[in-house]
């Protein structure tokens, strides 16, 4: 499995075939995935990025992060291992 990146304050109209593009010119991308509420079906303004190769995915941390892309300069991070939490608390009436 590659090195997956998350990708803060993306435009709320970005696609997932747009977010690829723009990690494409790096290198090889195993998938991209913008996240959308689940209610309203807005994005969230940020997705993540499944780079093939770790070296690409430290090169699209450092050369894409803070690059203004219409307007809005993105965050490009390693993104956190969910797995290693335990379960989420649920919230709201049961």
């Amino acid at each position: 499995m590659g090195k997956k990146l998350f990708v803060g304050n993306l435009p709320y109209a970005m696609t997932d075939d747009q977010l690829r593009e723009i990690f494409a010119g790096i290198g090889p991308i195993e998938s991209a995935s913008v996240v959308m509420d689940r209610d309203s079906g807005q994005s969230r303004g940020f997705g993540f990025v499944v780079m093939v190769n770790p070296d690409d995915a430290e090169r699209a941390k450092r050369e894409l992060d803070g690059q203004d892309h219409e307007g809005r300069k993105l965050r490009v991070d390693v993104a956190n291992d969910q797995s290693a939490r335990g379960p989420r608390p649920r919230s709201g009436p049961r």
